[in-house]
């Protein structure tokens, strides 16, 4: 099998590197509960049901906030850049806030272009936006010699490099990859591939976006704030 790597790489291009990462999360789940629930006591009682039947977590994940473990804890059949369909967990974030929006309005959009049944449909939608510290053995794929492969690292439709990537760092115990973002250019992401390389220290910042996707792409707004940030799919298709 052809790599976009050379073995070498692993050890003059790895080191123990700290950061801070946005990451933005739909806001739904209390929201579906609470239109299940007549009371508090109700909602209470389904949300535990509902935690009893979910899988368990990676031992690593355990005791950390549930913004951390969730991305671990469940398998996706959809793959992304650097994990394959069903494959172990992955978290993303992005350095700057203007990038994670982003990447959330891409997705949003690729959902709403792949339902045939929300065409021609607009989807409004509420996400939290927090930021989590990073730190652990990291790839910088920005940086040599990561840096030879980034036609490999930021193929627009095919992952399979990185997903190859991904694999041999997990086997070589990486905590995390940083990489340059398709989406935004000069933003930068993050794909950490353990949860205990996270930190999400209480209190810690929250921030509530509201956002609209269309089939001409998607804008959020920071709720009671004025920022705010418009994606063209003229852009991503």
């Amino acid at each position: 099998m052809t790599r976009a790597w050379k073995p070498a790489w692993f050890d003059k291009g790895v080191r123990i590197r700290g950061g801070a990462l946005w990451r933005g999360v739909e806001a739904q789940h209390v929201v579906a509960t609470m239109r299940l629930a007549d009371s508090l006591g109700e909602q209470r009682v389904l949300e535990e049901l509902l935690e009893a039947s979910k899988p368990p977590l990676p031992p690593e994940a355990r005791g950390r906030h549930y913004l951390v473990f969730t991305p671990f804890r469940y398998r996706s059949p959809v793959p992304s850049r650097f994990r394959r369909a069903s494959g172990p967990g992955v978290w993303y974030g992005a350095e700057e806030i203007s990038t994670a929006c982003a990447e959330v309005a891409y997705w949003k959009w690729r959902f709403l272009m792949d339902s045939d049944a929300l065409a021609g449909e607009a989807l409004h939608t509420e996400h939290t936006f927090f930021q989590a510290k990073v730190r652990g053995r990291c790839a910088d794929l920005t940086a040599s010699p990561w840096k030879a492969m980034a036609r490999v690292w930021r193929h627009g439709t095919d992952y399979s490099g990185c997903q190859d990537l991904a694999d041999e760092a997990r086997r070589r115990e990486l905590a995390w990859l940083r990489y340059a973002s398709e989406r935004v250019p000069g933003g930068i992401c993050g794909a950490v591939l353990r949860a205990d390389a996270l930190t999400l220290d209480e209190p810690f910042e929250q921030q509530t976006w509201a956002s609209k996707t269309t089939r001409a792409g998607a804008y959020l707004q920071r709720t009671g704030r004025g920022e705010q940030y418009e994606f063209s799919a003229a852009e991503w298709a």
